[in-house]
């Protein structure tokens, strides 16, 4: 296998999970206030418990996401069904979960979004990483994805796997 497949892979899961670590809290944060603000519909005593709740969910849905990526990266690539990005975009369940207890009705969302993400009745799903709050981040993804693919395509032809 070519170390440097392995070494791209590694080095991109590690750079998304710290940022996920760091970042998911206030996307979460940030994606509740915008909708609210949108809406605004609330009483400021209503308003400012959503924000309080949405803090709340935040950090507990950044520590289930990391766990996520955490197992999701320690698992053989052979054995990986799903992408990081699709556990980042699960922080929608969460936030989903701040809105409805506030009241908030579904959003109209596009014909295409409300196919590929049907339980994401805000239109908050993060389409990529970057908008955790850190551009860097989609970057690592790419980079895990093409330490993934090299890995994979080393084992397929282990006598290929030879980098220059």
């Amino acid at each position: 296998m070519a170390p440097n497949s392995q070494a791209l892979m590694e080095e991109g899961a590690a750079r998304i999970l710290e940022g996920v670590e760091q970042h998911a809290a206030g996307w979460l944060l940030r994606a509740v206030t915008h909708i609210l603000d949108a809406w605004g519909r609330l009483d400021t005593a209503a308003y400012v418990a959503a924000l309080a709740h949405a803090r709340d969910a935040g950090l507990i849905a950044a520590e289930r996401v990391t766990g996520e990526l955490a197992a999701f990266f320690a698992a053989d690539v052979e054995d990986q069904r799903t992408t990081p990005l699709a556990i980042v975009r699960s922080l929608r369940v969460e936030a989903t979960s701040v809105l409805m207890a506030a009241g908030v009705p579904p959003v109209e969302r596009d014909p295409y979004d409300e196919r590929a993400f049907p339980d994401d009745i805000y239109g908050i799903v993060p389409k990529d990483l970057g908008e955790l709050g850190d551009e860097d981040l989609g970057a690592a993804l790419i980079a895990w994805g093409l330490g993934k693919s090299g890995v994979l395509r080393d084992r397929r032809n282990p006598d290929q796997g030879v980098e220059s």
